[in-house]
């Protein structure tokens, strides 16, 4: 899907000039290549992709200024940028911005249609600094949306998203999969009712997918998992599935049109 990046150590710890309001990550902060593997693993037949293009009604992203917010590393931010005027990875923690950074330089850009120009800034999901109705297409994947709390983000997305454009919100559905079902076991104070409440409140509209994780290894498998959930959650699936290398995994895509 892209290409990687070279100094996986980079973003081992919080960085003074991070974002005001910036939360700390414990899985990408502490381990990006670890988050490389999960993201290669993780809907391989772009399940979730057609989904994005298929609400916005469009066929690409041709024409139209992409934001990711949270982009981490920057692992999507190449596939957007394949048919998008446009592209714009917001990412509060600097050494994973920087990462994000790395990947893109010296993509091709330009009016050629060799690809979009691809900017990365600093900023957190609810100050961007980007300019009043400047986005077409915004996009977080797991990145501080997962319900209460997040309001001043949805309050930045109703400033910067163009009349016409769209938002999407990418995170895990809890109440589905064996991968939500672990989930569930691993965080059970994660309520999801609540969050569906919130979401229903805001005026989003939302629809489940069914997509999976594929490792290429157990070892990967084992080395996400471990990165994902508590040890004590690890050792009992371990136990259980002792030869696992995949696993279904449900989730929620939000989106609201302004």
């Amino acid at each position: 899907m892209s290409a990687g990046f070279d100094n996986p150590a980079a973003s081992d710890a919080s960085d003074a000039s991070d974002a005001a309001g910036a939360l700390h990550s414990p899985n990408i902060w502490g381990s990006p290549q670890t988050y490389e593997t999960h993201n290669l693993a993780l809907d391989r037949v772009g399940v979730i992709d057609r989904a994005l293009l298929r609400i916005s009604g469009r066929p690409d992203w041709r024409g139209a200024t992409v934001v990711e917010l949270g982009c981490g590393t920057g692992f999507h931010l190449p596939r957007l940028a394949e048919t998008a005027r446009r592209v714009i990875g917001v990412e509060p923690h600097r050494p994973l911005a920087a990462l994000a950074q790395q990947r893109v330089a010296g993509m091709p850009s330009g009016p050629d249609g060799l690809g979009a120009p691809v900017t990365v800034i600093v900023a957190g999901a609810q100050a961007t600094g980007l300019s009043p109705a400047s986005v077409d297409v915004a996009i977080a994947r797991w990145a501080y949306f997962f319900g209460p709390g997040c309001e001043p983000g949805l309050a930045e997305l109703g400033r910067i998203v163009r009349p016409g454009g769209m938002a999407f919100v990418i995170d895990n559905d809890a109440t589905r999969s064996t991968f939500g079902s672990w989930f569930s076991a691993a965080w059970p104070d994660y309520d999801a009712t609540a969050v569906e409440r919130f979401w229903t409140r805001q005026g989003w509209s939302r629809e489940s997918l069914d997509v999976s994780w594929k490792f290429d290894s157990r070892a990967d498998f084992e080395a996400v998992l471990s990165w994902e959930f508590p040890p004590s959650t690890c050792d009992r699936i371990f136990a259980r599935e002792p030869t696992r290398t995949s696993v279904d995994y449900a989730v929620t895509l939000r989106w609201r049109r302004y």
